[in-house]
This record gives structure tokens, sequence and C-alpha cells, in this order.
């Protein structure tokens, strides 16, 4: 009885062990629904933000034409080289906090002219105005990009912020239009995103939410253009967002959107965390707060679809990333610091979110281009770092204005402690050529993923490219003068099996496949 016994409890066990197996093998499931594309990923969803703040602007995109740094016309060359590579299809400027300090005449006309002021928000340093709208607007035609412009509401005037649009966007026989051609430009730029304050809330002047919204339709009323954002109020204010759409609710003439801003910290406001030095506890609390927006941030879309079921206001999430405390030795009101593979991860995990939700989110603008903060690449004097997160960047180009493909992601749960995460996070597309893109995030930090890819409404197909962006370390990170950490390199652990996909991901890992259709 004893020996039968023992069989039967090692029979079961085995039993037991091998339907293990197979739930592990099925529980990671990424499916696809190939035929039930409505929506288009607007490619202003892979925006940025360019500040008047640390080293952005000056030594990062400006340096002036008696610089010895190699320079087109005062901009640094490699940064404009690099930046290309990724065509950036909208930039944010001038901010930002400083956006509701900067008045625009301060930074027109021959440079000598300009004044001085001192940017309190951001370092007290001096800023010059030698970098003002005509430099960043001639920066975004060599870019190819569009301008988005964030008008002065917190200690501006809605005269001068019409005065603005005037100068820029005019081509009549008007004040401003002829005070636009007297500084060397005859014909005006092409502007169609207006942002009416920023952070009003705060540093945009300390309003509450209905003070603002009368503010903003007051502006509004004045700024004849395409799009004018109003400024949205912090991650979890939801009143702050129903109020504006109150408030517009019978004038959605007046505005073309609401601004969602949301920044991951690991820790707390004051001690926020290193950008290197962090342990896997750490890269789970990240992770972990990145997903986190996503419920925010359908939040607000509700309250928008309540009041707007037409869908005619759009949400711009136009500041974004992860902020971890600045490299020692830096200037504390400069934010620069350092990009690793986890910031990669957290990209990845922000452009799925706002990939899945672009019925509605139809910007989005990381913070920020150049040694600020999540940057796309990091300058030394005569030398340039292309980040981790420049690369996913690169890699997510794929979908851009692509139709969004609704996916569903069934995957086993990362653990720490008591918390809990998934493990993936994954978005995919469909282009006009009919190639199908997904990319998709394996967020762990040390636990390889087996997961099945359904392709559901798809019958056949062939791979046709797959790349990863990986590292050995959870700080794997570029640096100046030293090999290339964290890149795009191709992928091989795709396989196919019938109708669906097969996919290895390595732990902290980003991957892109490209299928296309038989």
């Amino acid at each position: 009885m004893k020996k039968g016994k023992m069989f039967f409890m090692l029979l079961l066990f085995a039993l037991f062990s091998l339907s293990e197996i197979i739930a592990q093998d099925k529980i990671n499931t990424i499916t696809v629904n190939v035929s039930e594309g409505k929506y288009t990923i607007n490619r202003n969803i892979y925006g940025h933000f360019a500040e008047h703040l640390g080293r952005c602007i000056y030594d990062g995109i400006w340096v002036g034409t008696e610089s010895s740094i190699p320079n087109i016309q005062g901009y640094r060359k490699d940064v404009l080289e690099a930046l290309k590579e990724l065509e950036i299809p909208v930039l944010r400027w001038p901010g930002g906090c400083f956006a509701d300090t900067y008045h625009w005449k301060d930074g027109i006309g021959p440079k000598q002219n300009r004044p001085t002021i001192e940017n309190k928000f951001w370092g007290g340093t001096i800023e010059d105005n030698s970098f003002g709208t005509h430099e960043f607007l001639d920066l975004c035609e060599m870019l190819n990009t569009q301008p988005y412009l964030a008008v002065n509401v917190g200690s501006g005037s809605p005269q001068e912020a019409k005065d603005w649009i005037e100068y820029v966007t005019s081509d009549g026989n008007t004040p401003m239009a002829n005070l636009r051609r007297k500084n060397g430009r005859e014909k005006p730029w092409k502007v169609k995103f207006w942002g009416i304050g920023n952070e009003n809330w705060g540093c945009g002047g300390n309003m509450t939410a209905s003070y603002y919204a009368d503010l903003f339709l007051r502006f509004s009323t004045y700024s004849w253009v395409d799009t004018k954002v109003a400024t949205g109020g912090l991650p979890d204010d939801y009143d702050w967002t129903e109020t504006i759409m109150k408030k517009t609710e019978r004038k959605q003439n007046l505005i073309g959107g609401i601004s969602f801003h949301h920044y991951t910290v690991t820790h707390t406001w004051a001690d926020k965390g290193s950008a290197l030095d962090f342990i896997k506890d750490e890269w789970f609390k990240t992770i972990s707060k990145n997903f986190g927006m996503e419920s925010m941030l359908k939040k607000h879309l509700a309250i928008m679809d309540k009041y707007d079921p037409e869908n005619k206001i759009s949400m711009f999430a136009d500041e974004w990333g992860n902020w971890h405390n600045v490299e020692p030795g830096t200037n504390p009101g400069f934010l620069y610091h350092q990009n690793t593979i986890r910031d990669a991860v957290s990209a990845a995990i922000y452009l799925n979110i706002f990939n899945n939700s672009c019925y509605r989110v139809k910007m989005a603008n990381i913070a920020q281009t150049v040694n600020v903060l999540q940057a796309m690449v990091l300058t030394n004097d005569k030398f340039l770092v292309k980040t981790p997160t420049f690369y996913v960047f690169k890699m997510y180009k794929k979908h851009f204005d692509a139709l969004m493909l609704p996916t569903e992601v069934i995957s086993e749960k990362y653990l720490n402690g008591t918390e809990e995460i998934p493990s993936l996070s994954a978005s995919a597309s469909q282009n006009k050529d009919g190639e199908i893109n997904i990319t998709l995030a394996n967020v762990t930090a040390d636990n390889d993923l087996q997961t099945s890819i359904n392709l559901n409404g798809l019958e056949d197909f062939e791979i046709i490219n797959s790349e990863i962006i990986t590292a050995d370390k959870i700080n794997s990170h570029n640096d100046f003068n030293k090999k290339e950490e964290v890149s795009i390199k191709g992928f091989n652990s795709v396989d196919k099996d019938g109708n669906n996909l097969i996919v290895s991901i390595p732990s902290k890992s980003i991957v892109s496949i490209s299928l296309k259709i038989k």
C-alpha cells in the first residue's frame, strides 16, 4: 500500500509539474487583433520638448556661430544630425516653467540689442535671449518638424500672446508681420499648435482650475490659430480636467486640446533616486510607476469622453518621462542626469500606452530633448552620446501615422515582495503599405520570457525584420569616450508557428517585429 501510495503521489506530482510547464508556456500571450484597427497613431505622439533649462538650448542645441564646436548657423552639427535620425514630428518650446516668464519680444531683433533676464526657475542663470523665436522656428524647419509654442499666461497678457501669433503667422500688412520682415523673415511660419500657458496650477501662476479656465477662454478668444491647448492639472487632478471640459463645453471652437504631464520619480521629490546607482528594488519601483500612469490617463480620458463624445478635443501628453537625481557635481537647477536601459524600458512602456490610447491622445512630448531629464542625446564639449531612450524612439518610428491594432497582453506577474505588475508591455500597428509592426518590452530586471503572439485575423505572413534593445546590466548606459553599451541590434529569437509567433524575450529588453502579409 505504501509503495502504491508513493507511486500515486509521484504520478500526481509529475502531472502537476507538467501542467505547470504547459501553463507557463501559455501564460505569456499577446493577441494582436489585426482586423479590428480603427484609430491612427498620430506621429506627434513621438514629439519632444526643449525648454530654456540647464544645457538643453545653450550648449545642447545652440552654441552660436563663433563657437569652436562644429555648427551650422549656430546649431550644433552633431545634435542636428542625431535629431534628424529620429524624424522628430513636433517640438515644444520655450517651456515649461520658463514659458510663463518669457516675453517673446526679448528674443527677436539684433542679438546685441536683446535684453538679458535671470532664469529664476532653473539655476538662476543669466538668459541672454540669443535663442529666440527666429532661432527656434528656423531649427524646426531644419529638422522638418512642427513647432509647438507655449504662450505666457502667468506673467503675460492676451495682447502679448495675440501679437506673438501675428508676428509668427501673419502674411498681411500688419504691425507685427512688418516687424518680423524687418527682422529678416519675409514669409510667415506655419505654427499649428499653441499652448495657452503651462502648469498654471503651479509655476504658471498657482491658479485654481476655475480661474485658469476663465483665463484660458480669454486668451483663446484672441488667439487665432488652429489648435489651442489648455494646460492640465497634476496627473491625478481629475477635478481640473472636469472643470476645463465643463467651462469649454459650449465653446469648443476655443479649445483643441488639454495637456497631461506625468513624471516618474522612483522615491520622493526630495530624493528621486540615482539615475545610475540603483538596485533591482528601485528598478521595480520605477517600472511600477510607469505602468501607474496608464490608470491616471484613462481617468482623464473618461472625463473628456463624457463631455466630448464626438472626440473633438485631443489629449496632449506634452511632458513625460523619468526624473532622477542630478548627476553628482552638476548644477541642481540644470536637471542633468544619465540614461540607462531602465529609462529605455520606461520609454517603451509610455509609448505603448500612448499608442494604445491614440483615439484621443494625439501628441506626446518627452522631457527633454538634450542634456535635461530623460534626454535623447547628451553633450560634453565637442562630444555627443546617444542615450538608450534615443534608440527606443528610433525603433518606434515604425508606428508613425499607422493604424493602431488593438492588443491584449496576458503575462506572468512581475513580483517584488507583495507588489505585482505585468511583465510585458506591447502595442502594434499596420502602416499604409500593409506592414505590421509589433513593439514589446520585457520589463523585468532578470526574467527571460517565452511569449506567444497570436495574430488574430491574419491568415498568412512572413517575418521581414526583428530588432532588440537590451543590455547586460540594469544600469547599462552610453557614456562619453566609451563604446556604446545600449543600441539597436538584430534579433533572431522569433519563430513562426502557424498563425502565431513564438518569441523568447530577454529580460530588460525592447523588441520590434515587422511582418509582411502574404
